[in-house]
């Protein structure tokens, strides 16, 4: 007996959002690696983060291929569509926070042995990066149960670490002449622009949850967007 078209469709479905889902979890464990490696000034650890990027590219092929190849062998409609278009989306927000971690493990080298760390900026670093994750988290979770309420509450989270970006680079321009210090914490005002960046595409992904769920795309309001005119 010939199995059912419509099963395999959802079938496949299924599986390309697991996979999507998996990859927001392999951002995780990168994140997890990055604020462990900036932590303990640890190079080699760095070195793995930015070589084990192209598993997240190859989860990004992957997924764009399977939902191309099911746009042009089905004719999805209605929820469906939906859910598929958003999964290009996820997968691409899924790709650039990857990216950011790597921008973040490129930098540690440059800090030298035994860089002039200040501890009030590397602990609001440290915030941020437990921030991200949390908002990594979140908008899987969001996705997976197709909770809005989920989705936009990360706009909350998302303004800890727009905030804590901000206390960063206040910090960093109010340091002394010393250059090596200073040249520390400009570092440090690029990393947490990269974690910043995370925030962001973890709010993107749930404007997608959002969209799956209404029908109707909206950006979510984030005080990190200026007021449009």
């Amino acid at each position: 007996m010939a199995s059912n078209p419509r099963q395999q469709f959802v079938d496949q479905l299924i599986l390309l959002e697991a996979q999507t889902m998996g990859g927001i979890n392999m951002v995780v464990e990168q994140l997890d690696r990055v604020m462990e490696a900036l932590k303990h000034q640890d190079v080699e650890l760095a070195a793995l983060v930015i070589a084990d990027d192209d598993r997240l590219d190859g989860r990004y092929l992957e997924v764009h291929q399977g939902v191309l190849s099911m746009l042009a062998l089905q004719a999805p409609v209605a929820g469906d569509l939906r859910t598929i278009a958003a999964l290009l989306h996820v997968i691409k927000h899924m790709e650039r926070m990857g990216d950011q971690c790597v921008n973040v493990c490129k930098l540690i080298p440059l800090l030298g042995h035994e860089p002039p760390v200040q501890p009030e900026i590397m602990e609001r670093i440290q915030r941020m990066g437990a921030a991200a994750r949390d908002e990594c988290v979140l908008a899987r979770r969001s996705f997976e149960e197709r909770d809005v309420g989920l989705a936009e509450d990360l706009v909350r989270q998302d303004r800890e670490i727009n905030r804590l970006n901000r206390e960063i680079f206040q910090l960093a321009v109010q340091l002394g002449t010393d250059a090596d210090v200073r040249e520390w914490a400009m570092t440090m005002v690029m990393t947490a622009r990269a974690l910043e960046r995370i925030g962001d595409n973890a709010v993107d992904i749930g404007e997608q949850t959002a969209f799956v769920v209404t029908g109707l795309f909206r950006e979510f309001s984030d005080s990190s967007h200026a007021a449009k005119r």
